[in-house]
């Protein structure tokens, strides 16, 4: 499985071009030297953050981590974003699939990786 799918969802691009237009106007603003354009454009970009996690939340985003490449169409929805998806820290400030606890508590079977193979020759 490629490890090249990052991004290609309705949440990342959406969030992607809101944060883009936020960053011109904050570029525009400190050209300008106006405070107001600086104030807009951050304002811009805070909502981009917001508008890609509940976009996220309502499964137009993906879990962390590669797909089947069966799932890599950017109209695909992702129907286990409801449940919230292991190792998601927008899924977990979101209440969804934390362990009992607090909001900051391991999930099972989050941040566990195998070791990487051995090199040869090295």
């Amino acid at each position: 499985m490629s490890l090249h799918d990052e991004g290609h969802t309705v949440a990342g691009w959406t969030g992607t071009a809101i944060a883009t237009a936020g960053s011109g106007v904050l570029g525009w603003g400190v050209c300008a030297v106006s405070v107001p354009a600086l104030v807009a454009g951050g304002a811009v970009t805070v909502v981009s953050v917001l508008v890609t996690w509940s976009l996220h939340l309502t499964g137009w985003g993906k879990p962390p981590g590669p797909r089947p490449r069966a799932e890599w169409a950017l109209g695909t929805r992702d129907t286990g974003a409801r449940d919230g998806h292991p190792g998601c820290v927008g899924c977990r400030l979101a209440g969804r699939g934390r362990a009992a606890g607090s909001l900051l508590a391991p999930v099972s079977g989050a941040g566990e990786t195998e070791p990487a193979p051995a090199r040869a020759g090295g």
